[in-house]
C-alpha cells in the first residue's frame, strides 16, 4: 500500500510539469485555457507536498509501533 502512495506523489509531479508545459505553449494565444493550467500546476504541486507529508508521517507511526 505504502509502494502506491509513492507513486501518486510522483503522479502529482507529472501533472505539474505537463500543466507547465501546456502553460507556456498556451500563454500568448489562449491565455483563459492556460489560467486553467496554473491552477492544475498549483494544486498538483500542493498535493505532491501534501500527500509526501502525510506519507512520511505514516511511516513514523507504521516504525514508531513496530
Amino acid at each position: 500500500m505504502i509502494k502506491i502512495l509513492r507513486y501518486t506523489e510522483y503522479l502529482y509531479l507529472f501533472v505539474a510539469v505537463a500543466s507547465i508545459y501546456q502553460i507556456i505553449t498556451l500563454w500568448n494565444t489562449d491565455r483563459n485555457h492556460a489560467y486553467i493550467f496554473v491552477f492544475f500546476a498549483v494544486i498538483s504541486v500542493f498535493m505532491f507536498w501534501f500527500r509526501r507529508k502525510f506519507r512520511k508521517r505514516f511511516d513514523q507511526r507504521k516504525s514508531k509501533e513496530e
